[in-house]
């Protein structure tokens, strides 16, 4: 059974950091392209950022600057590192995996239950 399970959400101050993980199971980890995306109260989820099964990435732009998602294919995970952050950055993340063909379309597609950022004085 494939599991995504994300961990390191909490409770942020505005400008701290917090990193989150997504480890995955019963899935060829490497193959897959993994993201991230986010869900704010009465807003449609949203693309924070994906990384490739190849390495390369895809930010939303306005979060570029601030977040960096890595990969360790060797420990089934990838990271969401966020810094600077922002109250608006209080969400559900998410993390995604994708399998696709060499043409792009999807195999197989997972998610995640989610865990929650808030940045909050």
């Amino acid at each position: 059974q494939v599991q995504l399970v994300e961990s390191g959400g909490g409770l942020a101050q505005p400008g701290g950091s917090l990193r989150l993980s997504c480890t995955a199971s019963a899935i060829l980890f490497s193959l897959y392209d993994m993201g991230w995306y986010r869900q704010a109260p009465g807003k449609q989820r949203e693309l924070v950022v994906v990384m490739t099964s190849g390495g390369s990435t895809n930010y939303a732009d306005s979060l570029k600057a601030r977040f960096t998602i890595s990969r360790d294919n060797a420990k089934n995970t990838v990271y969401l590192q966020m810094n600077s952050l922002k109250p608006e950055d209080t969400a559900v993340y998410y993390c995604n995996a994708v399998l696709r063909t060499e043409l792009g379309r999807p195999l197989s597609d997972y998610w995640g239950q989610g865990t929650q950022v808030t940045v909050s004085s």
